[in-house]
C-alpha cells in the first residue's frame, strides 16, 4: 500500500473513512468510457487497515495526505492568500470548483462535461522517475453541504511498475490507472469526510484520486492550491 495518511488518533480517522472496491464505468452517459469509480457498498475502515494507513519514517512529506482546518483567525478578504502563509511563496491558487450533490465523483472533463472518474493530476507534467515529487494539493471545503475526498491505496508510480516492464520513460496518466483497472488488479478506495471548513493536503500528482458528495444531500464548493508544503503547516483533523 502506497497510501499514508498522517493521524495520531486512530479513532478520529476510522469515524471519518470508509472503503470499497472500485469499478469501470459502462454505458453511464455522465461518465467517460471505462472511468474508475467506487464500486460500493461502503464498508467501516478497520483498525488493522488504518494501521497499515499509518506513515512511516521513510514517507516523504511531498506523498503524505493530511486531512486539515482552516487556520485559525479571520479569514483573508481575497481567498487566494490563504495559503501565503503557509511556507511556500511559490504556491498556486487554482480556484473553486462547485459541486452538486449526490455526485459519485465530482471532477468534469472540460470538453465535453463528462465526469472523468478517478484519476491523477497532471499540472506539473512530471516523468515516472519525477512523479513523487510533484507539489501536493490543498482543498478546503467551503459549504455549504459535506464532501469527500477519494484516494486510491496504491499510486501511480506502483501501477506503472505492474503494468509495464519499463516505466522509467514513461510520463504516468490516468488512464495507466483504468488499464490496471481492466485488468482485474486488485485495488481499494478510500472515502474520508470533509465537513465545511474541513479540508486536506495530498499528493494528487501521485496518488489517484477524486471529490465526491455521494450520499449528501447540499451541494459544496472547494477551494484549491498546489504548492511544497511540509507536514504540519495546518492544524490537523486526526
Amino acid at each position: 500500500m502506497n497510501l499514508a495518511i498522517a493521524h495520531t488518533d486512530t479513532a478520529a480517522l476510522i469515524k471519518r473513512c470508509e472503503v470499497a472496491g472500485l469499478r469501470l464505468s459502462s454505458g453511464e452517459p455522465e461518465y467517460e468510457t471505462g472511468a474508475v469509480l467506487p464500486a460500493g457498498p461502503w464498508q467501516p475502515l478497520t483498525a488493522k487497515l488504518a494501521a497499515r494507513l499509518k506513515p512511516t519514517a521513510q514517507t516523504a512529506d511531498k506523498t503524505l495526505v493530511e486531512l486539515v482546518r482552516l487556520p485559525d483567525g479571520p479569514a483573508p478578504a481575497n481567498m487566494a492568500a490563504l495559503a501565503d502563509p503557509l511556507g511556500d511563496p511559490d504556491a498556486v491558487h487554482l480556484g473553486q470548483a462547485s459541486s452538486p450533490a449526490k455526485a459519485l465523483t465530482t471532477t468534469p472533463n472540460y470538453q465535453d462535461g463528462r465526469r472523468i472518474g478517478l484519476h491523477v493530476d497532471n499540472w506539473d507534467k512530471l516523468d515516472y522517475q519525477a512523479k513523487h515529487t510533484g507539489r501536493r494539493r490543498l482543498c478546503f471545503n467551503l459549504g455549504p453541504g459535506t464532501r469527500y475526498i477519494l484516494l486510491v491505496d496504491l499510486d501511480i508510480r506502483a501501477i506503472c511498475r505492474t503494468l509495464y516492464r519499463d516505466p522509467e520513460d514513461r510520463y504516468p496518466h490516468t488512464d495507466d490507472l483504468r488499464t490496471y483497472a481492466a485488468c482485474h488488479q486488485p485495488l481499494r478506495c478510500f472515502r474520508l469526510r470533509l465537513d465545511p471548513g474541513e479540508g486536506y493536503i495530498a499528493p494528487t500528482e501521485l496518488l489517484p484520486h477524486d471529490g465526491s458528495t455521494e450520499d449528501q444531500s447540499e451541494p459544496s464548493t472547494a477551494a484549491f492550491w498546489l504548492g511544497h508544503w511540509p507536514r504540519g503547516i495546518l492544524p490537523t483533523l486526526i
